[in-house]
């Protein structure tokens, strides 16, 4: 009978040790399951810290480039304007003068290139505009579009249209206005640069929360994917990112190009 109940206490006490010893089990394996999470959740945040720091730094480098080419673009505007524009005036001047002196066969070809160097100086003094921020501040997103593309036609390498639809909204942000424009200035020129277009249509409808830009050309197109990393397709892309635009470019060879922007109104 004591020899029954000594295995009994025996087989009680590898029971419980046997349950001790799973319940020491189950504790580490949660404890190691816990540390586990702790460190994904750990590592995935160092790495989401990581992106932003990323993000934030290159939006730094992007707004510092898009600073110091504005001022470059405004010192070159002054320069054209205040220098080459006063050597246009001059040359036109004394060209007008000649004109009046003479008579004959000459008169003609000196009066034609009288009107040239007009022209030329009214072209240099549109483009000093296009190029100073201080003057799109002045004059406005809608007004300065106009003006260039007013430019474009007197230019004669392409017909260019503007349709502005909805209720003008002026920018909280002004600077916004100076990025989207060059970035519009970016596709006129590659437009007339590569594209072998005929005509260029703008579109700008304003809605209640966004500013819809259209631009479109009837040029020969050409595959996204190979020109993708073009530095000009690059700076639109980026300069859209910097104003939390939507940005969509779309081309196919011989269709043409047309770029889509969707500005929504940024309050500072």
């Amino acid at each position: 009978m004591l020899q029954v109940r000594d295995q009994i206490v025996t087989t009680d006490a590898q029971r419980y040790l046997l349950v001790y010893m799973i319940g020491v089990l189950v504790i580490i394996c949660a404890l190691i399951i816990i540390f586990f999470i702790i460190f994904q959740k750990r590592k995935n945040q160092l790495l989401i810290d990581k992106v932003k720091q990323q993000q934030r730094f290159d939006e730094e480098l992007l707004k510092t480039q898009q600073e110091i080419q504005e001022e470059t673009l405004k010192y070159v505007g002054r320069e054209l304007h205040d220098n080459v524009g006063q050597m246009l005036v001059l040359a036109t001047m004394q060209m007008s003068a000649v004109a009046s002196s003479i008579n004959g066969e000459a008169k003609s070809g000196v009066e034609n290139a009288a009107k040239a160097l007009k022209d030329s100086l009214e072209e240099v003094r549109a483009l000093s505009k296009s190029l100073n921020n201080d003057v799109i501040f002045n004059l406005g997103f809608d007004t300065t579009l106009k003006n260039e593309v007013a430019r474009l036609n007197k230019s004669g390498l392409i017909e260019s249209t503007l349709l502005i639809t909805g209720e003008k909204v002026n920018f909280e942000n002004r600077k916004d206005e100076i990025i989207l424009f060059r970035i519009l200035q970016e596709f006129f020129s590659n437009t007339l640069k590569y594209a072998e277009a005929e005509h260029l249509n703008v579109t700008l409808s304003y809605q209640e929360q966004l500013l819809i830009i259209k631009i479109e050309d009837d040029g020969i197109g050409y595959d996204i994917e190979s020109v993708a990393k073009s530095s000009g397709l690059i700076n639109m892309k980026k300069r859209a990112e910097l104003l939390s635009a939507k940005y969509n470019l779309e081309s196919q060879k011989y269709k043409g190009t047309t770029l889509t922007l969707e500005y929504p109104y940024r309050i500072i």
